[in-house]
């Protein structure tokens, strides 16, 4: 008797084919959110033709664009990144997705739901809990004193396109 051999990447922990499985079989796209050692990356990705295709991605890092100057990786970040890349979508008419988070666990109050809140607050509709985001002071930077930087920047993104 012999046994099956894994994929390479399900042996390596990077994939989890079954939960994988389960969000192609909605065939709506996945709002992926990836978080690195140095930034948060928010894609919309469809799987089309045994394919992923990225619609659009953006990442943490892109927010100097909008003049922020805080860290990449806390929560306003996040909630900025999601906000950037829902506005992207709806810009290719693209109006519901499925979160996909990947390998990480659902953190009630993390930095993934800090996307998510950011993704669905621009209007992207979005299966999500409401009672997973971040509160909205974390939200708005006053842990980590940058409450007028993310004012000034959120702003800064309502006015561009």
């Amino acid at each position: 008797m012999t046994s099956k051999k894994k994929f390479k990447r399900h042996r390596q922990g990077q994939t989890n084919y079954k939960k994988r499985y389960l969000l192609l079989l909605s065939q709506i796209p996945r709002f992926c959110i990836r978080i690195t050692n140095t930034k948060i990356i928010a894609q919309l990705i469809e799987y089309k033709d045994y394919k992923d295709k990225t619609i659009c991605s953006f990442s943490s890092d892109m927010l100097s664009k909008y003049k922020w100057i805080g860290a990449h990786k806390n929560i306003p970040c996040a909630y900025l990144t999601g906000f950037v890349c829902a506005k992207l979508c709806l810009e290719k008419n693209i109006k519901k997705a499925v979160v996909d988070i990947g390998l990480k666990k659902a953190q009630k109050g993390g930095r993934l739901f800090g996307c998510v809140k950011g993704a669905i607050d621009a209007g992207l509709d979005l299966n999500a809990k409401k009672e997973m985001f971040p509160k909205e002071d974390i939200l708005n930077g006053k842990f980590i004193k940058k409450e007028k930087l993310f004012l000034s920047v959120f702003e800064n993104m309502k006015a561009s396109k």
